[in-house]
């Protein structure tokens, strides 16, 4: 499975919602800090771009030599419908200081030092060391996850439907749940089986070895239903 580091490292670089929480900065009347983009460093610092009139920017420039602490609140939500969207948070807090000359023509580069992270996801909930994080590598399917779960959703409905007999023997009612995968990674697929609009429960599939890419993947989704029509 991932590690905790892993995840959060893979949530900091994916499209997922954050949010910068700078404590005691008087945000009456401004737009949410929400970064145009972000990036990690090899130190482990993550690197978060804003337009140069953000409030975010002005404290970091103006507290100079002081401590600004910061929290980056990330959320992750499923990018297809199933209930229960949400499949994870990770908080990263640490000091905030601006990065003169980096970024793009109105923007201005922060940068927020790792101080300690926390992730509450589908894996469970655990804190991150800084050399952990640091050393960690995003999962090289989050730029494609989200295109991916959607065709398999739209597109694959009775072949994931089949994965239910995977499930060894449980009681459907003669009715096979919908199936819809809810997250994927280079270890496995991750699949929600909705009974009724009550009841639901997830299902883990392992891919035979770690995939690297999307061509590892098709041919582990292969082999993933092909093992589900026999």
């Amino acid at each position: 499975m991932p590690s905790a580091a892993e995840r959060t490292r893979t949530l900091v670089q994916s499209t997922c919602s954050a949010l910068l929480v700078v404590p005691g900065l008087d945000l009456a009347g401004a737009e949410p800090l929400l970064p145009d983009s972000r990036s990690v460093g090899p130190e482990g610092d993550v690197f978060l771009e804003f337009p140069a009139d953000s409030p975010a920017v002005r404290a970091a420039t103006h507290a100079q030599g002081d401590d600004l602490t910061a929290v980056l609140e990330i959320t992750d939500v499923a990018p297809v419908s199933v209930p229960h969207r949400v499949r994870g948070r990770a908080w990263i807090s640490g000091w905030l200081t601006s990065v003169p000359g980096i970024a793009r023509p109105g923007r201005m580069m922060l940068r927020l030092e790792f101080g300690e992270a926390y992730v509450d996801d589908l894996w469970g909930a655990e804190d991150i060391e800084a050399e952990d994080f640091r050393d960690a590598a995003p999962d090289p399917l989050v730029v494609h996850e989200t295109e991916l779960l959607q065709h398999l959703a739209a597109s694959h409905d009775e072949q994931m439907r089949t994965l239910c007999g995977l499930l060894g023997e449980r009681d459907t009612g003669g009715h096979p749940p919908r199936a819809v995968p809810v997250a994927l990674d280079r270890f496995g697929l991750r699949v929600r089986f909705i009974e009724n609009r009550n009841s639901c429960f997830d299902a883990r599939f392992e891919f035979p070895e770690p995939v690297r890419d999307v061509t590892g993947l098709r041919r582990a989704m292969h082999t993933l239903f092909e093992a589900a029509a026999l």
